[in-house]
């Protein structure tokens, strides 16, 4: 097999790895997404708990560089602090290098198991958790062949003459070699991929042994920095986590470099197979920076929010570049775009106050409150330009479904930000009254109350991703949901009747502040709802009010 053919089936392996990691991601992360950030934030209550939860959620995801993220927008939004942030992305770094180990045991026999389930999976059912669940039982089947199709590609390297020169050159040139692995773990944005990739290298004896450790600790450099570049827009409570994972992560990577140099151990004291070895250290990188790095996370997060504090005559952080571009009035469909994702901005927000109101019905916090009410003020703003930008975009110039797109698009941005405004005017004026009269719920109460609001939020999600994937199916779902929500009021309003009778005095105490809490989440998710709305009607799937 000519060289050309050999390193077009290597790239080719490596790609379904790729395509394979990221389809498993995103299948969880829809189907599980919603439910796995709510486990998240109630699990970092301090740094060791922080840690052991990004651990897990780093295995579900098989990428540190997403538990990044979702820490990062949790941060970003005050639900935890920094320092629990940088210790969970540590936990989340020891569980991806957990990964890759649990992936260099012999799975090939689930192959074929794998992607027979996941096919049936994805086609028994239109139900969105089973197609969900489909793909990423099939992600898992390619996954596992990819690996043994880089084995299969890698093969006849070791009859090259080209290879042999290159990497004894790194073996003696291991800064080379650590930032050549740096930017491998950049360009596939995936330390696990990476790792695996060395590893199966390793297996064929193409890599010299000493080779193994400056490799994978260019790894763990590049895997450390992608998630700080990521975010490098993202506003400073945002970047703290990922750069506080860059000062430790990093910063040992060049610490055990540095070791190595001096004392040079061999990649057989971690294991007996060369591939292993690569693993081990791996997992011995990640499982230091944890043990080591943990007692620093908060003096590094401290240190950091420090320097990005921003100073006089610099823009704060609520000071954020616009989509809303005029020169792309010209262009109506472009202008639409642009105004698109403006709205999914409004969104973000929206979700964060809605995530936000029921922390402080549970404890009052006035920092939190101060968040809702400038987010608020930044929707309105943001609503307002989204309106101006709208109405200049030439009519004449428009086709009629770009002009049903743009109007559309402006009714959904008036609904959400109706919702906005029931968030900080209504319900953050019922948990500041139940803050300030020492109410409490009765626990069956809340107990509704969170079964409804958990409901809008996943409706919330429904919505929001109507504005970028008009699906049908979506909007369907969306609309028979609000039925669901009905439900839950019906039976709540007749719970609570039936609780002020039995003489509960939790529930005589509260008994204004849960129905009209209650009546607020019915509203706002009408409004979510209606999003759902022009797509169904233009399809032909909606007579009057009700699902055909």
């Amino acid at each position: 097999m000519s060289g050309i053919a050999v390193f077009i089936n290597l790239a080719g392996a490596v790609a379904l790895l790729l395509w394979a990691t990221r389809m498993v991601r995103t299948g969880i992360e829809r189907a599980y997404g919603g439910v796995l950030k709510d486990k998240l934030r109630l699990a970092v209550g301090n740094r060791f708990s922080a840690a052991f939860a990004g651990f897990l959620f780093a295995v579900a995801l098989q990428s540190a560089t997403a538990v990044a993220l979702i820490i990062a927008s949790f941060t970003a939004a005050g639900y935890v602090t920094s320092a629990i942030g940088i210790a969970t992305l540590l936990g989340a770094d020891f569980g991806s290098a957990f990964v890759v180990r649990i992936l260099r045991y012999d799975l090939s026999l689930l192959v074929p198991i794998l992607l027979l389930l996941g096919t049936i999976a994805f086609r028994a059912s239109e139900e969105r958790h089973w197609r969900q669940l489909g793909r990423i039982l099939f992600g898992l089947g390619l996954l596992l062949l990819s690996l043994k199709l880089i084995g299969q590609a890698s093969d006849p390297l070791r009859s090259s003459q080209i290879l042999p020169v290159l990497f004894n050159y790194l073996a003696s040139d291991w800064i080379s070699a650590f930032l050549l692995a740096a930017l491998l773990a950049w360009s596939f944005h995936s330390s696990v991929a990476a790792v695996l990739l060395v590893a199966s290298l390793a297996d064929k004896h193409l890599l010299p042994d000493a080779l193994i450790i400056p490799l994978v600790l260019g790894i763990n450099f590049g895997a450390a920095v992608i998630a700080a570049l990521l975010t490098k827009n993202a506003e400073a409570n945002a970047r703290v986590v990922p750069l506080g994972n860059v000062v430790i992560r990093g910063l040992m990577t060049l610490v055990a470099l540095a070791l190595q140099f001096i004392f040079q151990i061999a990649p057989e004291q971690l294991a007996a197979h060369p591939g292993d070895a690569v693993v081990m250290a791996h997992l011995a990188m990640n499982g230091a920076v944890l043990v080591l790095g943990l007692p620093f996370a908060a003096v590094v997060a401290r240190l950091l929010e420090r320097f990005l504090e921003p100073t006089a005559g610099q823009p704060a952080n609520d000071d954020r570049l616009s989509a809303l571009n005029s020169a792309d009035l010209v262009h109506p469909q472009q202008a639409i775009s642009n105004a698109t994702r403006e709205v999914l901005t409004v969104c973000d927000k929206t979700e964060i106050m809605l995530n936000s109101i029921f922390e402080l019905y549970e404890h009052w916090d006035t920092k939190k409150t101060q968040r809702i009410e400038a987010l608020d003020d930044q929707i309105d703003t943001i609503h307002r330009d989204i309106k101006f930008y709208l109405a200049r975009i030439s009519q004449t110039a428009l086709d009629e479904q770009s002009a049903e797109q743009c109007q559309s698009l402006l009714g959904a941005t008036i609904k959400i930000e109706q919702a906005a405004d029931i968030i900080s005017q209504n319900m953050l004026t019922r948990a500041r009254k139940k803050h300030e009269r020492n109410a409490a719920f009765s626990a069956e109460g809340w107990s509704e109350l969170c079964a409804m609001h958990h409901e809008v939020v996943q409706n919330a999600h429904l919505a929001f991703n109507l504005l970028v994937n008009r699906n049908v199916e979506y909007a369907r779902q969306l609309v028979a949901r609000k039925e669901v929500v009905r439900q839950l009021v019906k039976a709540s309003e007749e719970q609570h009747l039936q609780r002020l009778r039995q003489g509960n005095a939790a529930s005589f105490e509260s008994s204004s502040l849960h129905i009209d809490t209650m009546r607020d989440l019915k509203e706002i998710n009408s409004l979510f709802v209606s999003i759902g709305y022009p797509l169904l009607e233009g399809e032909g799937l909606l007579r009057g009010s009700r699902l055909l």
